[in-house]
């Protein structure tokens, strides 16, 4: 009989007021996770050449003091629509973010999945699952503060850089 205490299943689903193509390319490339989840703290390429399938991350995620390695690994991705991640111990887990539009913002079905192992089983096994499922929708309302941040920043650029179609040449 399996031990099912540490196995985690979370579905977080939100909706972003941003369109799809904005959001989706923060879900899937790992160096943009640290700008919205503060548990990243360092992700990098392993494998040569552009992501694709099969592409590997070294990892480092910081679970209150203690920083925990790890590899991610490229599963599936089908542009603007899905990207499964995998982790290696201690997560052991499958990460699939589902995008679809919804309006002029993007619904977002993210199921995380995975048997906590090692040292993650005494730093995590005691959360309960809706404790765990806050945590992770704050993730999802600071990327959404990001990218209206983005936005608003770019509107004040345009707003004091739009060339004036009157001015002199000179």
């Amino acid at each position: 009989m399996s031990d099912r205490r540490w196995e985690r299943r979370v579905v977080v689903d939100t909706i972003l007021n941003h369109a799809t193509e904005v959001v989706f390319p923060y879900l899937s490339d790992p160096t943009h996770w640290h700008d919205f989840a503060p548990a990243v703290v360092f992700r990098k390429q392993i494998d040569d050449g552009p992501p694709r399938v099969g592409t590997r991350w070294m990892a480092t995620d910081r679970i209150g003091p203690f920083r925990i390695h790890f590899v991610d690994q490229l599963e599936h991705f089908d542009e603007n629509r899905s990207v499964v991640w995998l982790s290696s111990a201690p997560w052991n887990s499958r990460v699939e973010y589902a995008c679809t539009a919804s309006g002029e913002g993007t619904r977002i079905r993210a199921d995380y999945e995975g048997v906590l192992s090692d040292s993650l089983r005494w730093q995590l096994g005691w959360l309960p699952g809706w404790a765990t499922h806050w945590i992770l929708a704050q993730d999802f309302r600071r990327l959404d503060r990001l990218l209206t941040l983005q936005v608003r920043a770019s509107g004040r650029w345009q707003l004091h850089h739009v060339p004036n179609e009157n001015a002199p040449i000179s």
